[in-house]
């Protein structure tokens, strides 16, 4: 499907479709082409959890392997496996499940585990005993986030039984790796003293004789701003989908990024009503004119904000307009004025690409007080993905 910036002049793909989110997938291509050339020397493991953020793990995963990551990273194990059998066949790591998860399908489908612990380690041990396969593995290091990974003594713990399982073949150590904390703020203090503690503990697992292939620390954030925490491989998956990490610092257009995610739909209702009319539950709006209403058919359900009331912007007829009145969980009203210009039909951006005047991602997020990571992978699985541009 050719791909049109402008909704009001190019075909429907979903007639009658309350809406859809529609995902350049050559957009994605080209945003991990841009990521691979800041990484120098390092590979680039794109990251596609939580349904690659929203766009679609399967189709983002191609896109981004087209673009020429080399890894895949998807963080819950039955994402993993799923892309695995959708037929990526590039190294994948997967690093977020609990005890009693089925750890030997990963390995029966060569999918890498992150391992934050002994007890970890020990579980999956009993499944590689029963496949008798070795399995691959990355350790990981806390190195300040106080999140996933083994802190302090318990790494020491952690690569003294590592070292004894990949003497026996059990395990093969093919990476080591750790979060920051605040690289969204590059100069923040904690981000040299992350990397001086990651660089200590890599140093204790290599004097058991292990020598890791990929070190990886470095997330979209410090892809951008922090060529120092490169090592041996950049871990993005904001960036992979044209959002800026540190909207504070530069918009995704400033780092060479494309949007790739536009959240469309249409309006299904226009009415007049006179000045001192209350919108939507609560009458948290009011009228102040006589004025025309259009009604758009998303909203909390669909992975709206609801905080968004009074807030969210839209494009309509290339105005921008902001939500009158509550989100509900079906739908939402714009107040477009006495003389608005307007029929049932036309489509509504809510967000898009940024360079086209479109609202943003990041504009819903700063509207909401949240992050843009959560704008874009909230919208729910009741709106279609509609895939376009040369990236499959």
């Amino acid at each position: 499907m050719a791909l049109s910036s402008d909704p009001e002049s190019a075909p429907d793909p979903l007639p009658g479709a309350s809406g859809y989110a529609e995902i350049d997938l050559g957009a994605i291509r080209a945003n991990v082409a841009s990521l691979k050339e800041r990484a120098g020397d390092a590979a680039l493991m794109a990251v596609v959890k939580a349904d690659g953020y929203g766009h679609g793990a399967v189709p983002s995963a191609r896109a981004a392997l087209a673009g020429g990551a080399d890894w895949l990273g998807v963080a819950q194990l039955s994402e993993a496996v799923a892309v695995r059998a959708a037929g990526a066949t590039a190294p994948m790591l997967t690093w977020l499940y609990v005890p009693g998860a089925d750890l030997g399908s990963a390995v029966l489908a060569d999918i890498d585990l992150g391992i934050s612990s002994v007890a970890a380690l020990d579980e999956l041990l009993r499944a590689t005993t029963r496949q008798g396969k070795t399995a691959r593995i990355h350790l990981k290091v806390d190195t300040g986030l106080a999140r996933n990974g083994a802190y302090g003594s318990d790494w020491t713990a952690l690569v003294a039984a590592t070292a004894r399982a990949a003497a026996e073949g059990a395990v093969a150590v093919v990476g080591v790796f750790s979060h920051f904390a605040y690289a969204d703020a590059p100069d923040h203090p904690t981000v040299r003293s992350q990397q001086q503690t990651f660089e200590a503990a890599v140093a204790e697992l290599e004097r058991t004789g292990i020598r890791p292939q990929v070190r990886h620390l470095a997330n979209s954030a410090a892809t951008l701003t922090n060529p120092s925490a490169a090592y041996d491989m950049v871990r993005p998956g904001l960036a992979v989908y044209g959002l800026s990490p540190i909207p504070d610092l530069g918009t995704p257009a400033d780092y060479g990024l494309r949007e790739a995610m536009r959240l469309i739909s249409h309006v299904a209702l226009v009415k007049d009503v006179p000045a001192g009319q209350g919108v939507s539950y609560g009458h948290t709006y009011v009228t102040d004119r006589a004025t025309r209403l259009a009604l758009v058919p998303l909203g909390y359900a669909d992975g709206l904000p609801r905080n968004a009331s009074n807030a969210g912007p839209m494009l309509h007829r290339g105005v921008r307009q902001t939500i009158a009145g509550r989100v509900c969980m079906d739908q939402v009203v714009l107040d477009l004025g006495p003389d608005a210009d307007v029929a049932p039909g036309d489509p509504v951006v809510l967000f898009g690409r940024g360079e086209d005047g479109e609202p943003t991602a990041q504009d819903w997020a700063t509207a909401t007080g949240t992050i843009s990571y959560e704008i874009v992978t909230r919208v729910s699985s009741r709106l279609p993905r509609v895939y376009v541009g040369e990236g499959r």
